[in-house]
């Protein structure tokens, strides 16, 4: 066979078997691979600053320190209050801004974070959703839900919108069950809107996040609230990092 012609079979094979090992991939394995989820995990840890503002006030302003792996996090606060999560564990400083939020600010606002990397844990179920939304062919959209324990909140669900063109999440609808029902949660769905992602070593990373009022088949309706990422970058911690004192209080 004449090598050039050899050459370029196999080239076209090659291509053709990778167009169709990325046309069998799942959901959730799309976006992982858009997430660079393998990339991200062999970080240890991530660090950066969170500003958050909903109906026009402050939220939060704080530094967020998390293992890739979601299993530690601390947020330290200006006034040099800290969260500490250890797994299911809660600890906090006697001056934390919201004693009230304490629990719900340590898991909420790093599970956004971490959102593209934890769609296959333990206890997630994908299923399909039907997008009739007028711009429904921008997106890869499939609902996700939890089996009964997981977690703080199993009854809440999220509704997932990928950018076909580059599998990174632009979109998820929500609701949160922690404070009442699912019944009541279902009548005022919210959604997060992840913008100008950045690469960070290589991983994409949203920079702005917006917040809105969310409604099925129609999406997006008012904005309701929206957090900046500065300051990201991968870090390296010790066990003085997530280290707690008998001053803490727990949660």
């Amino acid at each position: 066979m004449n090598k050039i012609f050899a050459t370029i079979l196999f080239s076209i094979l090659v291509f053709a078997g990778c167009k169709s090992n990325e046309e069998n991939e799942s959901f959730t394995q799309k976006i992982e691979r858009g997430h660079q989820k393998e990339k991200f995990l062999n970080k240890q840890a991530i660090q950066y600053d969170f500003k958050l503002e909903f109906g026009g006030k402050e939220r939060m302003d704080a530094k967020f320190t998390i293992l890739t792996n979601s299993s530690q996090g601390v947020i330290e606060y200006k006034n040099g209050s800290k969260i500490i999560f250890d797994k299911d564990k809660v600890f906090y400083s006697s001056n934390i801004p919201n004693e009230k939020g304490v629990r719900f600010d340590a898991f909420t606002w790093e599970y956004f974070f971490l959102f593209p990397y934890k769609l296959t844990d333990p206890g997630t179920k994908w299923s399909t959703y039907d997008n009739i939304e007028a711009d429904q062919e921008k997106y890869l959209s499939q609902k996700l839900s939890f089996e009964s324990g997981t977690g703080d909140a199993p009854d809440d669900w999220y509704v997932v919108y990928a950018d076909k063109a580059t599998n990174l999440i632009e979109k998820a609808a929500y609701i949160v069950t922690a404070n009442g029902t699912k019944e009541e949660a279902e009548k005022n769905p919210h959604a997060v809107q992840y913008l100008e992602y950045k690469d960070v070593d290589g991983i994409p990373i949203a920079t702005k996040w917006l917040y809105w009022e969310w409604k099925e088949g129609q999406g997006l309706t008012n904005n309701i609230g929206n957090a900046s990422l500065r300051n990201i970058k991968f870090v390296t911690v010790n066990e003085d990092t997530f280290k707690t004192d008998s001053s803490f209080k727990t949660k």
